[in-house]
């Protein structure tokens, strides 16, 4: 009972964030999966990547029936992503838990500054250029976040959105939704290459985590009606700074 409590909340949290930022609730999952639900990082990064596959879908569907998901760029972008996302996937369970949670913890602290810092994500993308950028800027730039993704277990939204806008010039209300396309596509290329390797995972914690995402980015977005992005950018961004610097310690103590 306490594993369905605690997996359900942590799971709520998450989605809330997905909802109503459109990214950074899954750098939360994998802290959530570690702590309180006691999974080591190679399970946790794992099973992460099952819940952003999930909540990820969930939003996509949302968001392509508003016709604002550009399908053709958002498959080329993630198409690049999708050999370095099954590669390092693959090296990932192979890493030192030490060296795997620190690493988590650098990407969280990043993710965090960027959300307690908008007004330069904004300034960079009003200079966004409208010309079609060069194909390898383009591939270099997926196969990057491809990389993040397999590697990390995380949908990396928060780095996905900047990139379709600043680098593939694609209009803001568009990039949310092209971002979760390409998020599903290197998460779910990153599973693949993970499930090869033999990985406990407690599906008990995973599957009501999983559920309570999904519904949390429901309510996210009716969230994110009702209260400025703003302040919800900076309440998530200082629990996330706080749970990257306790990993930081935590892995090199």
């Amino acid at each position: 009972m306490n594993t369905l409590i605690l997996a359900s909340a942590a799971g709520a949290v998450v989605g809330l964030a997905l909802g109503g930022l459109g990214g950074g609730g899954s750098v939360l999952a994998v802290p959530a999966l570690i702590y309180p639900l006691g999974f080591d990082p190679a399970a946790a990064t794992t099973a992460a990547l099952l819940i952003v596959i999930a909540t990820s879908l969930t939003g996509l569907v949302a968001h392509a029936r508003h016709g604002r998901v550009r399908w053709r760029t958002g498959g080329l972008f993630a198409a690049a992503g999708i050999v370095p996302a099954a590669i390092a996937g693959a090296l990932s369970v192979r890493v030192p838990a030490g060296m795997l949670t620190a690493g988590f913890a650098v990407l969280a602290a990043v993710a965090a500054v960027r959300m307690l810092r908008p007004k330069r994500e904004a300034a960079a993308r009003a200079g966004a250029s409208t010309a079609a950028p060069p194909a390898g800027r383009v591939a270099r730039t997926g196969a990057g976040l491809g990389t993040v993704t397999g590697f990390l277990g995380v949908g990396g939204g928060f780095l996905v959105v900047p990139a379709l806008v600043t680098v593939v010039a694609v209009p803001m209300a568009e990039a949310v939704g092209t971002s979760l396309l390409v998020i599903t596509v290197n998460s779910t290329a990153a599973l693949a290459t993970r499930l090869t390797t033999p990985t406990a995972l407690d599906w008990a914690a995973i599957a009501p985590f999983t559920a309570a995402a999904v519904l949390g980015a429901w309510d996210g977005q009716r969230l994110a009606a009702r209260v400025p992005v703003a302040a919800l950018r900076r309440i998530f961004g200082a629990v996330l700074l706080a749970v990257a610097v306790f990993m930081l310690v935590d892995a090199v103590t």
